[in-house]
């Protein structure tokens, strides 16, 4: 490894919380009422990508053109329909592992911070209550370059004062990957090696993953 670990970065959706299927449902709708079918394996090309950069893969592979004007309407639409999802999100919906992973790091006095697109993040964290284990927030209302351009991700460095090569992150997309290696931080992929293969160190999920797996896993990279 390199610098002491001292800070992790997590991405949102897919590695603290299973949003991605409301994710996938809003944008489903969106293309429905636009006239196409969205497939889940087209979302996979959705994943730790902008609203806006979202919207233009959906439009391609619809093969549909909107004038900037009925963009904004389309990315509202699909927002508001997101955001109604996600209001009735309950601590449920943290995916298996997060938690005790959380409560671990904070024990251990690893400081933690959340490095997402999503503008939604905050209603999420509220509505699941982790934002009570996090000590930094870097989300798509602070951002403006999309990853795997790593600005998500050494903001939060900066957030936690800690130097880039202090940190690790967690990621379930390749571009989330890219970005935190960009940054010149460790990353630990959460998901199928064959998208992250990149990674530092891989798992499929957090469940029963202790902070002492993590570690000799990175030691090992």
């Amino acid at each position: 490894m390199q610098d002491k670990i001292r800070g992790v970065l997590f991405d949102l959706d897919g590695v603290l919380v299973d949003t991605a299927k409301y994710h996938y449902q809003a944008w489903s709708q969106l293309a429905e009422s636009l006239g196409f079918s969205f497939t889940e394996k087209d979302n996979e090309r959705l994943k730790g990508v902008s609203r806006q950069a979202s919207l233009e893969i959906l439009l391609s592979i619809g093969n549909v053109s909107l004038t900037d004007k009925q963009k904004e309407n389309a990315m509202a639409e699909k927002n508001a329909n997101y955001v109604e999802m996600i209001s009735k999100m309950t601590p449920g919906g943290i995916l298996p592992g997060a938690l005790e992973l959380l409560k671990e790091l904070r024990e251990k006095g690893i400081k933690t911070a959340l490095g997402s697109a999503s503008k939604n993040a905050p209603i999420i964290l509220e509505r699941t209550g982790l934002d009570q284990y996090l000590d930094a927030v870097v989300d798509g209302n602070r951002t403006s370059q999309a990853k795997p351009d790593p600005e998500v991700f050494l903001l939060g460095a900066s957030d936690l004062n800690l130097k880039p090569g202090e940190c690790v992150v967690f990621e379930d997309a390749e571009a989330g990957v890219e970005a935190g290696k960009a940054g010149g931080m460790l990353t630990v992929g959460i998901g199928h090696e064959d998208q992250l293969g990149a990674a530092d160190a891989l798992f499929p999920n957090l469940k029963g993953v202790s902070w002492t797996m993590i570690t000799e896993a990175l030691e090992k990279s």
